[in-house]
């Protein structure tokens, strides 16, 4: 498969600090990919430095176009969805107006399909139309906030932590409804995860980071199955 996102060379941080040092890495056209490692190696900051938030040096591109300098909206509209940690659902708004302000910029007229098609991947969202966001639990709200996301009609996903303070129970059924996205929708995912084994059930391939450097790199398969590398920075 043709790579949807290439990164080479990737550097960023926080003013003079720098956390990122010359990463490589891609994502495939519909495909998956994980970022892990433990808090602070950069995972965040490489979302951010993806979608524009931070001042970056190296080579960033998007379907073959480069996106590296550009400001974030300008990113968005080339078809670039981000989802941070903490969710970030409008919480004063009920899940009808967080459908619409996810689809706000768009001029097409299969808006209302796209709402059927969340209400098929998201039912709760459904039965809580009318209801404030800020009232929905934490499961429901970060259904939300990767549904106004995908209203976007991404074609690169960024996801934080999307298990992040949530029930196990309620982690399965999100990965779950991840899983069926990726194979009705074609999009792909950037996917930062603490839950390293779900992330490479999902994952076609993955990335280690730590300190800001990418230590291990491969499919997501041959990393899980990799004795090794789950005791060693995986942690089960």
């Amino acid at each position: 498969m043709p790579a949807l996102l290439e990164a080479k060379g990737l550097t960023a941080g926080y003013g003079a600090a720098p956390v990122l040092h010359g990463l490589d890495f891609e994502v495939e056209e519909g495909g998956v990919t994980a970022l892990l490692g433990a808090n602070g190696a950069g995972k965040t900051t490489t979302l951010r430095a993806v979608c524009g938030m931070l001042r970056t040096a190296g080579e960033i591109r998007l379907g073959g176009q480069s996106i590296a300098g550009r400001a974030t909206e300008e990113i968005a509209r080339l078809g670039l969805a981000h989802v941070p940690d903490g969710r970030g659902t409008f919480m004063e708004l009920t899940v009808e107006e967080n459908f619409r302000l996810g689809a706000y910029i768009r001029r097409d007229r299969e808006v209302q399909a796209d709402f059927e098609r969340m209400w098929a991947w998201f039912p709760r969202l459904k039965q809580r139309w009318r209801q404030q966001a800020g009232t929905l639990s934490g499961g429901e709200q970060q259904m939300l906030a990767i549904a106004r996301a995908l209203l976007l009609r991404p074609r690169l996903l960024l996801l934080d932590e999307p298990s992040f303070g949530l029930a196990p129970l309620i982690v399965q059924e999100i990965f779950a409804i991840m899983r069926r996205i990726r194979e009705e929708s074609g999009v792909g995912i950037l996917l930062v995860e603490q839950n390293a084994n779900l992330a490479l059930e999902l994952a076609d391939r993955a990335y280690l980071l730590e300190t800001g450097r990418i230590v291990v790199a491969g499919p997501a398969v041959e990393l899980r199955e990799d004795e090794a590398i789950r005791h060693s920075y995986l942690g089960y």
